[in-house]
């Protein structure tokens, strides 16, 4: 009965661990016939765990969802991951799920080894959350937005500006990101053939979801996260403006601070970067250290100042 009951969570182990398993990949596993494996699922079975079977050559074994969650196994350090996730989580972030997450967390912490108590209990002790004052979003929004991406159902929701605009938006949407207790969508805007970001607590979906749409090459090379940063730093200046550098992105780049700035190439000698600001007159003066040849593609407000700050500097020189 012992060989048979730690068969059976080795089992679900392997069960949870992977998408699918073929018979004789369990069997070699676990050291067992296919037909123990059989015998062992439907044990599992009458446990309340939904393996499904496919049969034929290509068929096997998966765990699938059923009414009700079913028991988990977890290793060492995915118990420890889980439980300091938990933590983080009850100090907010996600609407709501402050007091969920407490509730969970005392569920596991009641089961945990002692040595596994120990060491999440040194980090919770020894680590320090500042709480921000940063808006909640439900999770349902989360999850309605991460289904959308998963399924690759293109998103309309009314999006909230930061100037208090109100717009319709249908969105591809690709990965969620969280930054400094924010939560952002990248995806791709249909009607402007462009990427975007969105703040998630400024959107409120629409239904039904749109059609569905293949994949794209992300942005920033696939780093969303580094395209979030540089976007959310872009953002909170009260100017933003979008220079054509006669350079190469890798030579810009290069340039010292060059990897903080948002290049994208436009040419092979030539690159759009799009930079911020609160005051005109600063940003053309440092537009003018990066020693380069440019012009000012917008607003025409930074381009009156470039032209200004040109004519000081000749007026400077002109009578020696």
């Amino acid at each position: 009965m012992l060989e048979t009951s730690a068969r059976l969570l080795k089992l679900l182990s392997l069960l949870q661990a992977h998408r699918e398993w073929t018979g004789p990949e369990l069997s070699r596993r676990l050291g067992v016939t296919t037909r123990t494996i059989r015998n062992d699922v439907e044990r599992l079975r009458s446990l309340g765990y939904p393996v499904h079977a496919t049969p034929g050559a290509a068929g096997g074994y998966r765990l699938g969802a059923g009414a009700a969650l079913p028991p988990l196994l977890l290793d060492d350090e995915e118990a420890v991951a889980v439980a300091v996730g938990l933590g983080r989580a009850a100090g907010g972030g996600v609407r709501g799920i402050e007091e969920t997450s407490v509730r969970a967390l005392a569920k596991l912490e009641q089961v945990l080894p002692s040595r596994l108590r120990h060491r999440v209990g040194a980090l919770n002790a020894y680590t320090v959350q500042i709480p921000g004052e940063t808006p909640s979003v439900p999770p349902e929004l989360l999850t309605t937005i991460a289904n959308a991406a998963r399924d690759r159902e293109r998103l309309r929701f009314d999006y909230s500006g930061h100037d208090g605009s109100e717009t319709v938006r249908d969105v591809e949407p690709h990965r969620l990101v969280h930054r400094r207790g924010r939560w952002y969508l990248v995806g791709f805007d249909v009607d402007r053939q462009d990427w975007r970001m969105f703040r998630v607590d400024r959107i409120t979906p629409r239904v039904p979801s749109g059609p569905r749409f293949g994949p794209r090459e992300l942005p920033a090379d696939g780093d969303v996260a580094a395209y979030v940063e540089r976007g959310v730093n872009t953002a909170m200046w009260r100017h933003q403006g979008t220079i054509l550098l006669r350079a190469s992105a890798e030579r810009v780049r290069e340039l010292p601070r060059g990897g903080n700035l948002e290049v994208e190439p436009a040419g092979p000698d030539a690159c759009l970067l799009r930079l911020g600001g609160d005051d005109l007159n600063g940003m053309a003066a440092w537009i003018g250290f990066l020693d380069l040849d440019f012009e000012v593609l917008d607003p025409p407000e930074l381009a009156e100042a470039v032209r200004r700050l040109s004519e000081r500097y000749r007026r400077a020189v002109s009578d020696r």
